[in-house]
């Protein structure tokens, strides 16, 4: 560990891209581990497949498996695109209204996911849904989705933090995407942003129905 200015000025000029290369291995890490969960659940059910049985899928230790998933619950609870759409709906242009922000931000983050990355966020709803442990664990998540979307709603308008109309609109953008995601887990053959994208321009134009 460098002592002065001079021995910290003789860090090796990779030093940096080291780090970031290690964070690109966790983050592989994680995702692999993620993916053998989601695999097994859905092939052997959730209840009956062990911590144990995913690490030896995913090439690790069960201690590797806690390291970066807590709980079993977290294998199929954490989302890794939360910190892309919270970096995302950030960069919004000023002048875009939030529910439209948050209409670019899904279309620019989910327009770099891949397939088999859409795979299994599908196999997560569908395991939330079908679930009871992981459906009673989801509202937890909900409410802290709830709670960083206001703040960033609230941010954007310059309004306090718990301004209660950020957390009103945070919660019907929460809503309308529980919605397309329930809709599409029913009904797999259907493009998911794109019905996110329609509920989102609903709520956009106010939720109103048929012609009224």
């Amino acid at each position: 560990m460098p002592t002065d200015a001079a021995s910290a000025d003789a860090v090796p000029a990779d030093a940096v891209p080291a780090a970031g290369l290690r964070e690109r291995k966790k983050a592989r890490t994680r995702a692999a581990i993620q993916h053998q969960a989601l695999r097994l659940f859905t092939e052997h059910g959730y209840d009956v497949t062990t911590v144990e049985q995913v690490a030896a899928a995913a090439d690790v230790s069960p201690s590797t498996v806690f390291r970066y998933f807590p709980t079993k619950d977290d294998l199929v609870l954490t989302d890794e695109l939360d910190p892309l759409l919270i970096a995302a709906f950030r960069d919004q242009p000023p002048e875009l209204g939030t529910v439209a922000a948050f209409r670019a931000t899904l279309r620019q983050v989910f327009g770099e996911v891949d397939a088999g990355q859409l795979a299994d966020i599908k196999a997560r709803a569908t395991l939330i849904l079908s679930v009871p442990e992981l459906r009673a664990a989801m509202l937890d998540q909900l409410a802290q989705s709830i709670t960083w979307l206001t703040e960033l709603t609230a941010e954007r308008a310059g309004l306090p933090s718990d301004d209660p109309a950020a957390r009103s609109l945070a919660g019907a953008v929460v809503g309308v995407w529980i919605a397309a995601a329930t809709q599409w887990v029913a009904h797999p053959e259907d493009n998911l942003l794109a019905a996110l994208d329609t509920a989102l321009d609903h709520l956009e134009k106010g939720l109103a129905l048929g012609s009224r």
